[in-house]
């Protein structure tokens, strides 16, 4: 499940329908699927495109998106670390990025213009989008590893749009949410184990 943590309020949430709840005011959408028995740990990206069939067709009608992918990544992935760095700076993309969590663990973070900074730790499960316009950044958390679907309205994929002066800097990617720092103090360890 899901875990929402606003650093300024020193608040997380866990609860499915509470996260739905904060999340909502934000054009988030977040779901839970279940994931028991559904694809081996060893599954191929067709086969887990294939399980999850009618889930995607069911986005994609929903959402208008054209193709499905998986991402699977860890820490043997050629170019993990220059990957990552498209994605952990305060970005926005011209469509919905969609995604569900097939398995492992990563951090969205969120800067909405109507609300605080907040974090949406996301496991094995987890279906989140994050509306077109909204800045945001991802990290994945220590083990570097997960296995998500992606949807796309353009085959191309999502181009990060990098925002000026971008506020990430000021928080830790840290997967139970991050933490703000004041100016001046010393950066902890950069993620922490779930």
């Amino acid at each position: 499940m899901a875990t929402v943590h606003i650093p300024s309020e020193n608040r997380s949430i866990s609860d499915a329908h509470q996260v739905n709840e904060f999340l909502a005011p934000f054009g988030i959408q977040y779901e839970n699927w279940d994931v028991a028995g559904r694809v081996s740990a060893d599954a191929t990206n067709d086969e887990i495109l294939h399980a999850y069939r009618d889930e995607i067709e069911r986005l994609k009608a929903a959402g208008g998106f054209v193709t499905a992918d998986v991402i699977n990544v860890n820490p043997s992935t050629p170019g993990l670390d220059e990957m990552l760095a498209k994605f952990d700076k305060e970005h926005t993309h011209s469509e919905d990025e969609v995604r569900f969590t097939v398995e492992g663990n990563g951090v969205f973070h969120i800067h909405p213009q109507n609300g605080p900074v907040f974090s949406i730790t996301v496991g094995s499960g987890d279906l989140i989008n994050v509306p077109k316009g909204t800045k945001h950044w991802f990290n994945l958390c220590s083990d570097k590893r997960i296995r998500c679907i992606r949807l796309f309205e353009d085959k191309s994929g999502w181009t990060p749009h990098y925002v000026d002066e971008g506020v990430h800097a000021a928080y830790e990617p840290l997967c139970l949410g991050p933490q703000y720092l004041p100016p001046g103090e010393r950066k902890l360890q950069p993620v922490v184990e779930l």
